[in-house]
């Protein structure tokens, strides 16, 4: 059982500990901070707490945008609503794909995103690009910090030291992961390690190479990382490290061309076998309380959020004030004001489609209809589409959220129930496996949501896979994803209500596949090139 250390009462300190580094820490990707505060490390470490209090730094990246309250920025020139980690990968996973529809499209950015008409100069793109890039320059700044001759320079003791074996491992852990998201989601990143000489034009590195790393950076560090469901809630053990070569190897034939689906089951069966369970409850998972009530047995990695000591605009924050219809008035049942954000949120027509009748019961399917039309010709028209109310501020015991505006829901994103659908479509797709097992693991799911319409072997195949993960897993940044790999995201295979940016969807380009690089970045870095078609 993991241990519930309360990161999110914490989290907000230890980023000031990222912020005040980064004059040192991002030179070597060419992101630019907007504080040149600088506190020198001799100085800093001389407490030999801080080596952990930067480690969770690196975290801190992935919720917070600055040390200032939700609205500072830590980077220059870029809006904390902008570049939040998670809501960002959010809109980029999710609002550009057919689940999420966004009302204000005079918001930066997401009427390009969501119309699939985006270009180089989208902020959004800016943000994911360049938020990313800090979690690996912090990263590499921790490694730099802790080589045996820095903590021989500054006599640290024998315990700190064999803390910091895992320490280090958890930080490359947290790079590989920002590359990850580099490469699924614009095919390149500037590629630096702790190596990589300060002040010097980064290198480029395109899917192999990332691939390649990715792969060989994750492998390496098993040795040195916490078991599985032993670390502290919110920091990243083995079990995080197999999720991501578990999704390399189930996209392979994307990045690289190459068939890893017998890899993909190895490492699900990995995460499998590490101890954990489904939440007796699937809502547990996105309720206020997923740090300590049965979601704890499911989330493998979550971004935390706290509402009032991590309050930022993240995924979770925009999706449970999105969710509060214009009609329904709905806040209070979510523990948010009574009218939320007025109907910031709703479903596209194809995604409500997939729950028919015999998904009326289903704990998953939580689509609000009342009188509304299920079709959205209008984007603006707040009361036409479905709402949803999966994710909440309200805890699994009845009580509310500490503010209600910023939330207390971690976002899971990754959890048990992705694994399970993993591994069933790897075993489709010729990794092996067993039938029976992954028969068995689709109907966990559905048993776990009181759906009495389990499944037989005959009617397991790749197309059912697709739609049962939109069920299960919608509005968790990774429907963009599932579409490429089923090459239903681009050309017209597939289309949905506003692909292309018409209303009934029309066919987008190929080269839509991956995102182009942001006119910014490749400002910054010669290198860089632009995507094909771009």
């Amino acid at each position: 059982m993991k241990t519930k250390f309360k990161i999110k009462n914490v989290i907000g300190l230890v980023c000031l500990s990222a912020v005040v580094l980064l004059s040192s820490c991002t030179n070597d990707l060419n992101i630019t901070p907007k504080d040149d505060q600088t506190i020198l490390s001799e100085d800093l470490f001389k407490d030999e707490s801080s080596y952990k209090r930067v480690l969770g730094g690196i975290y801190a990246n992935l919720a917070l945008t600055g040390t200032d309250g939700p609205e500072s920025s830590n980077l220059k020139n870029i809006d904390a609503g902008t570049s939040q980690f998670g809501r960002v990968l959010l809109y980029t996973q999710t609002l550009a794909a057919d689940q999420m529809i966004w009302s204000y499209e005079n918001d930066p950015g997401t009427r390009e995103i969501q119309r699939n008409i985006w270009t180089a100069q989208n902020p959004l793109l800016l943000g994911m690009f360049s938020r990313a890039h800090l979690s690996i320059a912090l990263a590499n700044n921790f490694l730099r910090e802790t080589t045996d001759e820095a903590l021989d320079s500054r006599g640290v003791s024998e315990a700190t030291r064999q803390n910091i074996v895992a320490y280090r491992a958890e930080a490359r852990l947290m790079r590989a992961m920002a590359y990850y998201y580099m490469m699924d989601l614009f095919g390149k990143a500037n590629f630096a390690d702790e190596n990589t000489p300060l002040n010097s034009q980064p290198e480029v590195y395109e899917r192999p190479q990332l691939f390649a790393f990715i792969e060989s950076e994750l492998k390496d560090i098993d040795a040195d990382l916490v078991a599985s469901r032993q670390n502290e809630y919110g920091r990243a053990d083995k079990s995080v490290a197999y999720m991501i070569l578990a999704k390399i190897y189930l996209n392979a034939e994307v990045y690289i061309q190459e068939n890893k689906y017998a890899d993909c089951i190895a490492y699900c069966e990995k995460i499998i076998d590490g101890g954990y369970s489904l939440a007796s409850n699937y809502l547990h998972n996105f309720m206020a309380d997923n740090n300590t009530n049965s979601a704890i047995n499911e989330i493998i990695f979550p971004i935390v959020s706290d509402g009032a000591t991590t309050q930022n605009y993240g995924p979770t924050t925009v999706m449970i004030n999105g969710s509060v219809g214009s009609l329904e008035i709905n806040g209070a049942e979510v523990g948010v004001g009574d009218s939320g954000w007025g109907g910031a949120l709703r479903v596209r027509k194809q995604f409500a489609q997939l729950w028919d009748a015999s998904f009326a019961n289903d704990t998953r399917n939580t689509l609000i209809i009342g009188e509304r039309p299920i079709d959205i010709d209008d984007i603006s028209n707040k009361d036409s589409g479905y709402i949803i109310q999966k994710y909440s501020n309200a805890t699994s015991t009845g009580d509310l959220g500490v503010d209600k505006t910023f939330v207390d829901t971690d976002f899971p994103l990754f959890r048990l129930a992705d694994v399970y659908l993993m591994y069933a479509e790897a075993h489709l797709r010729g990794g092996g496996g067993s039938l029976s097992t992954a028969v068995e693991y689709v109907n966990a799911l559905r048993t776990r949501a009181n759906n009495p319409n389990t499944i037989s072997s005959g009617d397991l195949t790749l197309d059912f896979i697709l739609d049962e993960r939109s069920r299960e897993l919608h509005w968790e940044a990774h429907r963009r994803q599932d579409l490429i790999r089923y090459n239903r995201f681009t050309g017209g295979n597939y289309n949905w209500a506003w692909k292309g940016n018409g209303s009934n969807g029309i066919a987008i380009p190929a080269h839509f596949n991956v995102y182009p690089i942001p006119d910014g970045s490749r400002a910054a870095n010669p290198n860089l090139t632009q995507n094909t078609g771009y």
